[in-house]
């Protein structure tokens, strides 16, 4: 008998595969919270409270998705996680000092209700996002990260400073622990492979006097996240749109991804099913800006463990997601995550965002580039993406409210793609008709 999305497991069994799902999705969840705190200088304190406030919205989205309630969510063994195409609208939001955290949240809640509001039409809009356009959005968040993890091997966090020796060293040591992972691991391990090499520069990092676990010590063993714990949301116009772009995006990227999962799983969507998943993507922005987070998609590496494991139970996944609100209201835990030195994150981060910029390239290529207009669209659209990230003061001379959105390259960068593409081709295949690659990234932007 062919195994069901519906089928109930034996618990042992049951709580083992969820265990699978949270290790090989936990290193890229906490990735993105630590990125921000770290552009945005955030003490040890409010980061460790943005790395539980994750962790407990990926699990109630999770939840939402696999369960389903009030026509929200696939009904599918999907684990979400906080997508790193936020990444760069949020530190360009937080860095208005108006804004700050609460503008990001605020963005954040307005576009999961756009979201909410267009996912039953969302696919007739999905000409606009051909896989020119989102490979190279993905490109171009693969590039804009790169100076965070640079800075992190460096040990300066995000203002720039020479890189001693040992940083590049445990960088480098984390860098090699991942590929060795990649290379001759097998199944499971494979897919936790840039977690296995954070563990390994940490157990180095410590055991060279490098880590300080004070604060893990001291903190307590449990504490409730609560919602708005950074003050109410600020709402701004532009602030909203960059996210409601970056909501976009990840609903395109999640149309591909159900359907790839549908196939897996011998459960082929219908147009309701995919509404139902949409609205969860969406729904999930609104949770996340309510619990001091971000926007969360469905991650691939996930949908990896599903393909190979052959387990298509939805409660797996919904087990996984109760986890992840357990661990998120364990401060220690938090605390440690955030003791890990920059220079350790800093290899696991080349690692992962130059994924997130080959996956951009994988993306494009799904195009037709024998086409010589969508060249176009891939070349023009990272030229103007990257005019701000090469020259970060190119528009300081422009009125305010338009510095603000010619500041974000990877937002520029897509509403550059979506136009030209529009221009230059008025007949594309839609989106969602395209197959994603299923690569073992740390998450599917």
């Amino acid at each position: 008998m062919v195994p069901s999305t519906d089928e109930r497991l034996p618990p042992l069994r049951l709580l083992v595969l969820a265990v699978q799902h949270v290790l090989t999705m936990y290193a890229g969840a906490v990735t993105v919270p630590l990125v921000v705190s770290a552009a945005l200088h955030l003490g040890t304190d409010q980061t460790a409270y943005l790395v539980s406030s994750d962790l407990v919205a990926c699990g109630l989205v999770t939840i939402l998705q696999c369960i389903g309630i009030w026509g929200v969510g696939v009904r599918l063994p999907v684990m979400m996680g906080v997508t790193f195409v936020s990444v760069g609208p949020s530190i360009a939001i937080a860095a208005n000092p108006s804004l700050g955290l609460a503008g990001i949240f605020g963005a954040t809640i307005v576009s999961g209700l756009i979201g909410v509001a267009i996912a039953p039409w969302f696919s007739r809009l999905s000409h606009l996002f051909a896989p020119v356009v989102t490979g190279t959005a993905m490109l171009l968040i693969g590039v804009s990260l790169m100076g965070v993890a640079v800075n992190w091997v460096s040990g300066s966090g995000a203002g720039g400073a020479p890189v001693d020796l040992w940083g590049a060293s445990i960088a480098v040591f984390v860098v090699l622990i991942i590929l060795a992972v990649t290379r001759f691991a097998k199944g499971f391990l494979a897919n936790t492979a840039v977690l296995l090499g954070i563990a390994a520069g940490f157990g180095i990092a410590w055991a060279s006097g490098r880590v300080n676990l004070a604060p893990a010590t001291q903190a307590g063993w449990f504490s409730l996240v609560s919602p708005l714990h950074f003050g109410m949301p600020k709402f701004d116009l532009l602030a909203a749109f960059s996210m409601t772009i970056v909501m976009l995006i990840t609903m395109v990227e999640s149309t591909g991804m159900l359907f790839a999962l549908g196939r897996i799983v011998d459960k082929p969507l219908t147009t309701l099913d995919l509404a139902r998943g949409l609205r969860a993507d969406a729904m999930g922005a609104v949770i996340g800006g309510l619990f001091n987070s971000l926007p969360y998609t469905s991650y691939s590496q996930n949908v990896a463990i599903v393909a190979m494991t052959g387990v298509r139970s939805r409660f797996v996944c919904a087990t996984a997601g109760a986890i992840l609100i357990l661990l998120g209201t364990v401060p220690k835990l938090s605390f440690l995550v955030t003791a890990i030195p920059p220079p350790v994150l800093g290899g696991a981060a080349l690692v992962m965002f130059g994924m997130v910029a080959a996956n951009g390239v994988q993306t494009i290529g799904l195009g037709d580039l024998h086409n010589r207009n969508n060249l176009y669209v891939v070349a023009l659209s990272l030229g103007v993406g990257l005019i701000p990230m090469v020259d970060a003061k190119f528009y300081d001379n422009l009125p305010p409210a338009a510095a603000s959105f010619l500041h974000n390259g990877v937002v520029l960068g897509v509403v550059t793609a979506v136009v030209l593409n529009l221009v230059l081709n008025r007949s594309q295949t839609p989106a969602s008709a395209q197959p994603l690659p299923l690569a073992v990234i740390p998450e599917n932007v």
